[in-house]
């Protein structure tokens, strides 16, 4: 299924009235990786400001440690400080890359904005070496807008 075709199924998932927000996120997340076969592991992680922390959210994939990433560590911690999408090709080649397992080749994260300020972020793993496209993270732009819609 082309990012097109997914992405009505995106908003009508996040669209459920009977769910709970976290319930439609871990949902969602189970939607992106079934129906994009190099997303290994999809979730997302939420802001604290003040502490300066990343913390886990709704995810599916392998269990993880981080579940409190500091900002500026890693990928998702780079992300929540620039506020720019960030594309790993390859994380072995990444100085500031925090291993969660040997089988993820590469890595995209997305910030997710509600009212201009970045709250959170989706950070997807994938088995494969650079997979990841202009096209996955317009799709994933779009999946965060619906995404903030919640908040």
């Amino acid at each position: 299924m082309s990012f097109d075709e997914l992405k009505p199924k995106v908003a009508e998932l996040l669209s459920q009235s009977d769910l709970k927000r976290e319930d439609k996120l871990k949902n969602l997340c189970q939607f992106l990786s079934d129906s994009v076969s190099y997303y290994n592991w999809v979730g997302f992680y939420f802001a604290n400001h003040e502490a300066r922390t990343l913390h886990l959210g709704p995810y599916v994939g392998a269990e993880t440690d981080h579940a409190v990433i500091p900002f500026g560590k890693g990928i998702c911690g780079q992300v929540a400080e620039s506020n720019a999408n960030f594309v790993v090709p390859d994380v072995s080649a990444q100085d500031n890359y925090i291993a969660c397992s040997f089988t993820v080749k590469s890595e995209i994260v997305v910030p997710l904005f509600v009212n201009g300020e970045n709250i959170g972020q989706i950070d997807i793993d994938s088995h494969v070496i650079d997979p990841f496209t202009e096209n996955d993270e317009r799709f994933l732009e779009y999946v965060n807008q619906e995404v903030a819609k919640l908040f």
